[in-house]
């Protein structure tokens, strides 16, 4: 059976639908749609040089799909990342390599000149990418939650001078949580590191993204200024994810990110999520700490992989 690798067609619906559904079901841990995927494409920064790929049976069905771009955000140039995806019906039928192909070939004329790509710890998958010349750098567990029928922790007052707010009450003006987000974004564990700098291109790719919910983000506010807090993403079906939970370093080691997540997935249970996923770095162990507190249990773990160019 013959396979093609070609770019997304952003205005054409089953491209996007196809895109959407070959994640799904590879990655069902991580939330996504065929509309946000087309906002996506449509705000992500140019510096990014954003390319997602398909790879396409003859019947016409997208059976892969790859993330591409340069991760304009890193403070060291030539950076970039190729996240490939292959539905696991469809597999052994050369898409990955394909895609894998076609990805570098496209990133290298960018100038990029280290590969980032995260890889679900499978045999067959780590095997792949070393086979392509990637090597194993960090881990990460995804993590979920039933929400429908597990027991959260019971719902805490904040202390003296602390305030719980939601995301939608800073929609006037969210710069200070765009702030409080650099902050702890620049702490994350990360193989390429990240500077959030530009507000607009945040207002664009996060804050008004289509899967972010303001509603369900909650910031926990210190003598009036946000110190903590957990930012929501919603399907507007039945999956609640985790975009980021963080606290300002000025206020670390009081439990206010705990509380500021609590209080938003309790406002999920009640908008009728039954499901929420959060990811974190294996070597992050305050935050697994603190899921594992919530009744998050690992459901997948994957690796990232880097491969140098030239």
């Amino acid at each position: 059976m013959t396979v093609i690798v070609r770019e997304i067609r952003p205005d054409v619906r089953a491209d996007l639908e196809g895109f959407a559904a070959v994640r799904y079901h590879a990655l069902p841990f991580h939330l996504i749609t065929a509309d946000s995927l087309a906002y996506d494409l449509a705000h992500f920064h140019p510096d990014a040089r954003y390319r997602p790929l398909v790879a396409e049976d003859t019947d016409g069905e997208i059976i892969g799909s790859a993330q591409v771009g340069l991760i304009h955000e890193a403070p060291e140039p030539g950076q970039a990342f190729v996240n490939v995806y292959v539905h696991p019906e469809r597999t052994h039928r050369g898409a990955g390599t394909l895609l894998v192909r076609a990805a570098e070939e496209y990133l290298a004329a960018q100038g990029a000149t280290r590969l980032l790509s995260w890889v679900l710890d499978a045999p067959g998958n780590r095997a792949f990418a070393e086979a392509h010349g990637y090597r194993a750098s960090r881990s990460a567990h995804f993590q979920r939650l039933d929400l429908a029928h597990g027991t959260l922790p019971p719902l805490q007052d904040p202390p003296p001078g602390v305030e719980l707010r939601t995301g939608a009450d800073f929609a006037a003006d969210p710069r200070p949580l765009f702030a409080l987000d650099a902050e702890t974004t620049a702490d994350e564990p990360s193989d390429a590191g990240a500077e959030l700098t530009d507000y607009e291109a945040w207002l664009e790719e996060t804050w008004r993204h289509p899967l972010t919910d303001l509603e369900l983000t909650v910031v926990a506010l210190v003598d009036g200024r946000p110190a903590a807090f957990t930012a929501a993403r919603t399907d507007g079906s039945r999956h609640y994810g985790s975009g980021m939970t963080g606290t300002a370093r000025a206020h670390r080691g009081r439990g206010l990110a705990k509380l500021a997540k609590n209080h938003s997935l309790h406002r999920a249970r009640a908008a009728g999520y039954t499901e929420a996923f959060t990811g974190n770095d294996t070597g992050n162990g305050p935050m697994l700490a603190i899921n594992k507190w919530f009744g998050y249990e690992v459901c997948a773990t994957e690796v990232r992989h880097v491969r140098e160019l030239g």
